[in-house]
């Protein structure tokens, strides 16, 4: 390899290194910002903007840049969830205003054993068999342009989500049982414990916790085999709790519910912040795990759509 790949390699492993660090940074921030009355950068009031997506594409966002993306626009106020970077503004006829200031994403290459590869903005960095190089963009929310109106969305009516988030649980084939004061998952016995429905203040409060629950259960060996102990050690039940309080944030997002704060996450928050401070890369992971639960969660609809079609 001559000295050009060298430099080469060394400045791609820099930007990568950096970039970890300026989203890290960031969370941390969010994370300190709302540490007071436990609100996190994950939490949302469920409106359409809590959705990112790309104006060009209009595809949503995922892992990593979804929660950097909510942490920026908390902290900045921004009503709307478009984003795009100031090329593809351009080519929607609109202008960044002048000394905005962009919010950095990343999407990575992925190369396989065979040489094939494609861009993604979710992975598994835990996947060793991957070759991955990652890379930095900067996008602008729709506030921060001119010349460009967002689209008005449908609002959906409190009872239409509510129906929605009951078939899209039950899809999911976990085992709920309903009784006592509680709620969590065991995995002795692989079923998630809930209080009845009618102890929550309202069916938004009551679907966001057996998300959450559920999140847990998606971690089973049976399903996605999520064990963070190897990956965090003595901080791996802290770092479970975000991945499964991020899962629950991409769903009820997904599904038109606010997510709000937990006190009793309370305890984790520390945790949270030190082993971030630590590992500039825990983040990405967390994201990562939470995503790919967000995909097992999905693909549950399309098979329970299909064996509804397969019975009829």
């Amino acid at each position: 390899m001559g000295s050009g790949e060298t430099e080469d390699s060394s400045m791609a492993s820099q930007e990568r290194g950096d970039i970890y660090s300026r989203i890290t940074a960031d969370i941390i921030a969010a994370i300190e910002a709302g540490a007071a009355d436990f609100t996190m950068p994950w939490h949302h009031d469920g409106a359409s903007t809590s959705r990112p997506i790309n104006v060009v594409s209009n595809k949503p966002y995922r892992g990593i840049n979804t929660l950097a993306l909510w942490a920026a626009a908390t902290r900045r106020g921004y009503a709307s969830g478009v984003w795009g970077t100031y090329q593809q503004w351009n080519a929607k006829s609109a202008q960044v205003q002048r000394g905005e200031s962009g919010t950095t994403v990343v999407f990575w290459k992925i190369g396989d054993r065979v040489g094939q590869n494609q861009y993604n903005d979710s992975v598994d960095h835990e996947a060793g068999h991957y070759r991955i190089l990652a890379r930095a963009y900067t996008v602008f929310n729709s506030a921060q342009v001119d010349g460009y109106t967002p689209p008005e969305l449908p609002i959906l009516a409190n009872s239409e989500r509510i129906d929605a988030a009951d078939r899209f649980c039950s899809n999911l084939g976990i085992d709920v049982r309903h009784g006592g004061d509680r709620a969590f998952y065991t995995p002795t016995g692989d079923f998630v414990q809930m209080p009845e429905f009618q102890k929550f203040y309202d069916g938004v409060s009551y679907y966001a916790v057996l998300l959450h629950e559920s999140g847990h259960a998606s971690g089973a060996k049976h399903r996605l085999d999520r064990d963070l102990s190897g990956r965090f050690g003595s901080e791996a039940y802290a770092m479970e709790e975000c991945v499964v309080e991020i899962l629950s944030a991409l769903i009820c997002a997904d599904l038109s519910l606010s997510i709000v704060p937990r006190p009793d996450h309370a305890s984790y928050i520390a945790s949270w912040l030190k082993v971030l401070r630590n590992d500039t890369r825990a983040i990405f992971t967390a994201s990562s795990k939470a995503q790919q639960a967000a995909d097992w969660m999905h693909a549950q609809q399309s098979a329970a759509d299909t064996k509804q079609r397969s019975a009829a």
